[in-house]
C-alpha cells in the first residue's frame, strides 16, 4: 500500500465553488449539479465504454450522467442515494439528460442495493466521510464489484487531529469534515476489506478552498481533499 505525494490536480476540487470541467459541466442538464463534491472521480476513474459503474451517495445524478457518457449505450450507471427526495430529483433529471443507461435506487451505502460481482466502476464524491461504518461500506463495495473492479473516490481525509469543538459539532459532522478518516486508516480499512493496489493521493492544493469552508477557523489545518483508489483482485 502506498500514499502518493500530492502532485498538481487535473481534477476538480472544490465543493460549494466546485469547478467542474466545462465541458462535463455544459453535458449535463442544470438540475444535476449540486455543487457539493471534493473532487471529479470521472477525471481519475477511466471509464470504459460497455462497463457498469456504481455511484455512492449519488445525488441529484451529476456524476452519474457523466459516468453514463464514458460508459456509452451499451454500459450501465447506477446512482444510490439514502434520501428519497434526492433519488426522486435523481430521477427527474434522468429524462432532462436523454441518459436511459441511468438508474437510480434508494438505499444505504453500508447496505447497498446491488448484487453481489455486477460492478466494474465504483465512484464517490465526499460522501463516505459521512458515513459512519465506513469498513462496511468498503466491504460492501468490495462485495458488488467484480473481479478486478476498482474504486475511484475523491473525498476529505484527516491530516491533524480536530480539536474537540470541530470533532463534538453537528455542523461538522454533516458538512464533510469531522467524519473524516487519516489516510491510514482508509488503507487498514481497504486492506482488511479485501483490496490491492491501494492509492491514496492526497491534493495539497484542495487547502486554498478547504480554508473557506468555516468562517470561524481553518479547516486546512485539518482536512484534505484526496483521491481513493483501490481494485478488487481479478481472482478471489
Amino acid at each position: 500500500m502506498t500514499t502518493a505525494p500530492s502532485t498538481p490536480a487535473s481534477d476538480c476540487t472544490g465543493r460549494e465553488d466546485c469547478n467542474e470541467p466545462s465541458e462535463d459541466v455544459a453535458a449535463v442538464a442544470e438540475g444535476a449539479d449540486l455543487g457539493l463534491g471534493c473532487g471529479n472521480p470521472k477525471a481519475f476513474a477511466e471509464m470504459s465504454e460497455g462497463e457498469t459503474v456504481l455511484d455512492l451517495g449519488s445525488g441529484a445524478g451529476f456524476d452519474c450522467f457523466l459516468a453514463a457518457r464514458a460508459v456509452g449505450d451499451t454500459g450501465r450507471v447506477i446512482g444510490v442515494d439514502m434520501t428519497p427526495e434526492m433519488v426522486s430529483r435523481a430521477r427527474e433529471n434522468v429524462a432532462k439528460n436523454d441518459a436511459s443507461n441511468v438508474e437510480f435506487r434508494l438505499g444505504e451505502i453500508s447496505n447497498l442495493p446491488v448484487a453481489d460481482a455486477t460492478v466494474d466502476v465504483i465512484v464517490s464524491n465526499c460522501v463516505i466521510n459521512l458515513a459512519p461504518e465506513k469498513r462496511r461500506v468498503f466491504d460492501e463495495s468490495y462485495r458488488v464489484l467484480e473481479p478486478g473492479g476498482r474504486l475511484a473516490i475523491s473525498d476529505v481525509v484527516q491530516t491533524a487531529p480536530f480539536p474537540e469543538d470541530v470533532r463534538l459539532d453537528p455542523d461538522s459532522l454533516t458538512g464533510c469534515v469531522a467524519g473524516a478518516s487519516t489516510v491510514d486508516t482508509l488503507e487498514t480499512m481497504l486492506d482488511e476489506a479485501g483490496f490491492e493496489d491501494i492509492r491514496i493521493e492526497p491534493k495539497a492544493e484542495s487547502t486554498e478552498f478547504i480554508s473557506e469552508w468555516d468562517a470561524d477557523r481553518d479547516l486546512s489545518e485539518y482536512l484534505v481533499s484526496a483521491t481513493i483508489e483501490a481494485r478488487k483482485p481479478a481472482t478471489v
